[in-house]
């Protein structure tokens, strides 16, 4: 016979065993609107090269040694849209630690590359804050002027013209691989450059992603020379992403659901060149 405690003890641990298996909320792993799907490499704040700063326009996983972010995740609806100037003022992020070295445009300067934003400026132009937020180094990666002025634009285009029709998006963007650096050492280069696309409803939580819910990939490459591409000629499938960079994206939604969407091929997207 078990007396009260052992009984307590065994009730306790019963309980624990349950909601292990359990999925928590997403507020209950993140307090940010930006990370309601997931947070793809457990970026944290004790890992230089997976540091994980959230900001109110975005959030982010930082590479210290490479000098740019892992990835960056944000939210896209109408709300944060608007007539705000672009601001231009690119300069180095004050709040990552203070012994690390801070990327300055300059590091960028006759590199051969643009300044390339992952959470784009015009995604933010609902007020000066927010799309000022957009140019601080940490929100930017070396671009090859074909992607980034190219196929690349005109998918932040795309996704933009969603939100208008008054869908909500959480999209996820970063760079892999490496050739090269610039800013003698101090930034690397990413060879490919990846985005992912999730299209919802305004005011939907994580749990109202189901097996229907669209979904675009892309995994493009980082160099010249392919300016009149269109980003369609890119897609690809969020598994075959996590297959190139070894992130699990999505992974606050119930697992029987990544498992559908994240093998979708988004055959709803115009496959016409420009």
């Amino acid at each position: 016979m078990f007396n009260f405690r052992q009984a307590c003890i065994l009730s306790i641990a019963i309980l624990l065993i349950f909601t292990s298996g359990c999925s928590l909320t997403a507020s209950q792993k993140s307090d940010s609107i930006h990370l309601i799907l997931g947070n793809p490499s457990n970026a944290n704040t004790s890992d230089d090269n997976n540091y994980l700063i959230i900001k109110k326009q975005y959030a982010l996983s930082y590479n210290r040694h490479k000098g740019i972010p892992n990835w960056v995740s944000w939210q896209l609806n109408k709300s944060w849209l608007g007539n705000a100037p672009r601001s231009n003022n690119f300069r180095p992020d004050d709040t990552l630690p203070s012994e690390w070295y801070r990327v300055v445009p300059n590091d960028y300067t006759r590199s051969g590359y643009d300044k390339g934003h992952m959470t784009p400026s015009a995604d933010r132009s609902n007020n000066p804050e927010d799309n000022a937020a957009t140019f601080l180094m940490t929100n930017i990666i070396p671009q090859a002027p074909d992607n980034n002025q190219g196929y690349w634009a005109e998918l932040e285009s795309y996704t933009r013209t969603l939100a208008n029709t008054g869908k909500e998006i959480y999209i996820i963007a970063g760079g892999y691989g490496q050739q090269g650096t610039i800013g003698k050492g101090k930034v690397a280069v990413p060879e490919r450059i990846f985005k992912i696309i999730v299209v919802s409803e305004p005011g939907k939580t994580v749990d109202a992603i189901n097996e229907s819910t669209r979904v675009i990939a892309v995994d493009t490459p980082n160099y010249n020379g392919n300016k009149e591409s269109h980003w369609s000629q890119y897609l690809t499938t969020i598994d075959e992403l996590e297959k190139k960079t070894g992130y699990d994206f999505l992974n606050y939604v119930n697992t029987s659901i990544q498992k559908v969407i994240e093998a979708k091929f988004d055959s709803s997207a115009n496959l016409k060149k420009r």
